[in-house]
């Protein structure tokens, strides 16, 4: 883990033990994780909320920079450098 980061898995662990995710992802898939800023950790739970919605529909970094606020948060941290 770089300095200054959390990971954030991908697909949340509260949502490891669903049928729906059993099916569809694979145990290493499941336990995938980015490492983020704490700020930009709080704004996509903050953008959503929804752990499953976030394991459905946001289990990558590149569709978790489609959400509109989550890419709009990304690109002012990016001009805080």
């Amino acid at each position: 883990m770089k300095r200054g980061t959390t990971r954030h898995h991908l697909i949340p662990k509260t949502v490891h033990s669903n049928a729906w995710f059993k099916k569809r992802f694979t145990r290493q898939q499941m336990h995938t994780t980015a490492d983020i800023c704490r700020d930009c950790h709080n704004a996509v739970h903050r953008a959503v909320p929804s752990e499953k919605d976030l394991g459905r529909n946001y289990n990558t970094l590149d569709l978790l920079r489609t959400h509109p606020e989550i890419a709009k948060f990304v690109g002012w941290v990016q001009k805080q450098r």
